[in-house]
C-alpha cells in the first residue's frame, strides 16, 4: 500500500494538479489502478487522506460504475 500511495501522491502532485485523478482527466493509469482501488475497498484498507481522495475519484468514474453494475447482475 505504501508504494502505491507514494506513486499516486507523486503523480498527482507532479502531473495532475487539476483534479483528483493521477494526471488530470481520466487516463490509462487510472484504469490500471482501479483493481488496486477495488481491493483496498474490499479489504477495508485504511488509506491516508490523499490516497482516499484518489480512490474515491476512481470509484466514482462512470466507466467503473458501469462495470461494477454489470458484474453485479
Amino acid at each position: 500500500m505504501a508504494a502505491a500511495g507514494a506513486l499516486w501522491d507523486g503523480c498527482r502532485l507532479a502531473l495532475g494538479g487539476h483534479g483528483p485523478l493521477l494526471v488530470g482527466p481520466c487516463w490509462s493509469a487510472d484504469a490500471m489502478y482501479a483493481a488496486d482501488v477495488l481491493r483496498f475497498r474490499t479489504y477495508e484498507v485504511g488509506l491516508p487522506p490523499g490516497c482516499r481522495a484518489y480512490a474515491d475519484a476512481v470509484l466514482a468514474l462512470p466507466a467503473l460504475q458501469e462495470w461494477m453494475a454489470a458484474a453485479a447482475t
